[in-house]
C-alpha cells in the first residue's frame, strides 16, 4: 500500500506542470492541470488514491496546489477568480525552468520579509511553515464546506443541485429520486443562446471516496433514449477511468461536477457561502509606538 512518502513533492512535479501548461496551450482549470501533470509523470492509480490527511484531497491535489503557488510567487504563472490558471509573459517566455533555482528564490522572498528577531522554521514536510499564503484551493472553509455538503440528507442533497441548477440557468428542473429511477435523480433543460435546447438528466451522490467507472456506465445505461445529455455530481472524486467513460467516443456525452468544483460553483453563486472582510495586525506597527 503506497503512502505520502511514496508520492512526488511538490517541487518534484514543477517541471511536469510547467510542461502540463504548455501542452494546455498556456492556459487551464486546476483539474485540466492536475490531470495532464499525471498524465506526464505517469503516475499509478495506487499513488493517485493517496489521501491528504482527513480531508477530500489526494496527496498528489495537495501537492501540485503548492507547486502551482510557487511557480505563481516567482511570476510563471497566475490565475484568475474564476480559477483558472495561466502562464505569464514570463512563464511563455521560458523554454524551461529549474525547480531548485524557484523554490530558493521563494524562499529568499519569504526571509527578506521577516523581522530579524524571527526565527523560521523551513521544512519540505510542512509547507504551510514556510509562511506562504496557503493556496485557496485548500483553504480550510473548502473543506468544512463539503463536510456540510457530505452531512447533508438525501433528500436536501437533491434540493440543492436543483437549485443549483436553476440558478445557473437551467429550466425544467425537477427531482425524481424518489421515484427508483435507475439511478436518475432528476431532469432538467438547459437552452444555448436563448435557440438551441437540451434535454438532461442528472445524478447527484453524496461520496467521499472515488466514483468508478463502472457508476457512469450505470447512469449513462439509464439515460438511455431519454436524454441529450447527462450531469453527474459528487461531494467526491471522479477516477481517470470514469472521466474516460463519461467522455467515450460516440456514447452519450456526461458531463461531471466534482467536490472541488462543486465548492466553487456555490461560492461563485453566493449559495450558502458568504464572504467576509478580515484585517490583519500589523505588529511591527505598534512595536514602532
Amino acid at each position: 500500500m503506497k503512502t505520502q512518502y511514496d508520492v512526488p513533492t511538490y517541487n518534484n512535479m514543477m517541471n511536469e506542470l510547467f510542461q502540463a501548461m504548455k501542452d494546455l496551450g498556456g492556459s487551464g482549470t486546476i483539474r485540466e492541470i492536475d490531470e495532464k501533470t499525471v498524465e506526464i509523470l505517469k503516475l499509478s492509480d495506487e499513488i493517485l488514491e493517496v489521501m491528504h490527511g482527513n480531508t477530500s484531497k489526494t496527496e498528489v491535489e495537495y501537492r501540485l496546489a503548492w507547486t502551482r503557488t510557487y511557480l505563481k510567487k516567482v511570476g510563471i504563472l497566475e490565475n484568475s477568480e474564476r480559477g483558472v490558471w495561466s502562464l505569464t509573459t514570463k512563464g511563455r517566455e521560458l523554454h524551461h525552468i529549474n525547480p531548485d533555482e524557484i523554490v530558493k528564490m521563494v524562499r529568499e522572498m519569504i526571509l527578506l520579509k521577516e523581522t530579524n528577531n524571527r526565527e523560521i522554521n523551513i521544512q519540505d514536510e510542512n509547507l504551510e511553515n514556510d509562511g506562504i499564503d496557503i493556496p485557496e484551493e485548500i483553504q480550510s472553509w473548502r473543506e468544512k464546506l463539503k463536510n456540510v455538503l457530505f452531512n447533508l440528507s438525501p433528500d436536501a442533497f437533491e434540493r440543492l443541485t436543483q437549485r443549483l441548477l436553476r440558478e445557473s440557468g437551467f429550466m425544467q428542473v425537477k427531482v425524481t429520486g424518489k421515484t427508483g429511477d435507475g439511478g436518475i435523480d432528476g431532469m432538467g433543460i438547459v437552452k444555448l443562446n436563448g435557440i438551441i435546447s437540451f434535454h438532461m438528466l442528472f445524478q447527484c451522490k453524496r461520496y467521499t471516496g472515488t466514483v468508478s467507472a463502472s457508476e457512469i456506465r450505470d447512469f449513462r445505461g439509464a439515460m438511455q433514449g431519454r436524454a441529450d445529455k447527462g450531469l453527474f455530481i459528487t461531494t467526491g472524486k471522479f477516477s481517470i477511468p470514469a472521466i474516460e467513460e463519461a467522455n467515450r467516443a460516440g456514447a452519450a456525452p456526461i458531463d461531471l461536477i466534482d467536490g472541488d468544483e462543486l465548492v466553487e460553483r456555490l461560492k461563485d453563486l453566493k449559495l450558502g457561502v458568504v464572504p467576509i472582510n478580515d484585517y490583519s495586525i500589523d505588529d511591527k506597527w505598534f512595536m514602532s509606538i
